[in-house]
C-alpha cells in the first residue's frame, strides 16, 4: 500500500458527507440470517463471556447471540435512532470514524470491539484500526466480519475493485500496516453446511499484552 496511491484507493463513487448519507435510518440488514448466525458464532468463539464490547459502526443490530453475555455494550456509529433500536447496546455514541479515527474513549477501555459488514466504508483504516488497539485492554481482540454485500456508491474503490479473495488480503493488511495487532487469524465462514447463503469471513487480531 504505497502513501501515494491511498487517495485514489479510498476514493468513493458518492464523496457526499457520510452524516447525509445515514441521517435516514435504515432498518435492514444487509446479510441473510445464516450469514448473521455465523457472524456471531465468529464473536462468541473468540470474545469471553462477560466482555465489555465496542461496536464500531453500529446500527440497529449488533449480531452479537444472546449467550455471549457481554458486561456492556457500546455502540459507535451514524445514526442515533437507528442504535436506540439495538436492544444490544448499553451505550450510544454517535461519531464519524471517517472524519475523525480518534474514538472517543480513553485508552484501555473495552475487552473486545467487533465491526460487522462496515470494513469496506473505511477511508482511512489503517489510522482506525491503530486508534481500536489503544482503547482495548491488554490481550483484547478487534474482529471484523464482512461478506460480498456493499452499498457500492459508499465502499472505498480498493474494496470495489477487488476479489472476495482479495478483500480478505486487504483486511489482514489492515491489521498488519496498524503496526497495533499480533497473531493476526481469518476465519473463512464462505462455504458452510446447510441452506445456501451469504458468505462471512473474519479477520481478527489481538492487542499484546
Amino acid at each position: 500500500m504505497a502513501e501515494a496511491d491511498r487517495p485514489n484507493w479510498f476514493a468513493r463513487i458518492d464523496e457526499s458527507e457520510d452524516e447525509d448519507f445515514y441521517s435516514v435510518p435504515r432498518r435492514v440488514v444487509h446479510i441473510d440470517d445464516g450469514a448473521i448466525a455465523a457472524a456471531g458464532e465468529i464473536y462468541a468463539s473468540r470474545i469471553a463471556e462477560g466482555s465489555k464490547i465496542l461496536d464500531l459502526m453500529s446500527s440497529w443490530r449488533s449480531h452479537l447471540p444472546e449467550r455471549m453475555h457481554p458486561s456492556h455494550v457500546t455502540g459507535l456509529g451514524m445514526n442515533r435512532e437507528e442504535m436506540e433500536d439495538n436492544t444490544a447496546l448499553n451505550e450510544i455514541v454517535v461519531h464519524n470514524v471517517n472524519r475523525n479515527p480518534r474514538l472517543p474513549f480513553p485508552d484501555q477501555s473495552f475487552d473486545a470491539a467487533v465491526m460487522t459488514v462496515s470494513v469496506q466504508y473505511l477511508t482511512n483504516p489503517i489510522a482506525l484500526f491503530a486508534d481500536t488497539a489503544r482503547v482495548l485492554r491488554p490481550g483484547g481482540c478487534f474482529i471484523t466480519t464482512f461478506s460480498n454485500r456493499m452499498f457500492p456508491t459508499k465502499a472505498v474503490a480498493l474494496w470495489r475493485g477487488s476479489s472476495e479473495e482479495n478483500r480478505v488480503e486487504i483486511v489482514k493488511q489492515y491489521f498488519a500496516q496498524s503496526g497495533a495487532f499480533e497473531n493476526i487469524e481469518v476465519i473463512d465462514m464462505s462455504h458452510r453446511n446447510g441452506p445456501p447463503s451469504d458468505p462471512i469471513w473474519g479477520v481478527l487480531g489481538y492487542k499484546p499484552r
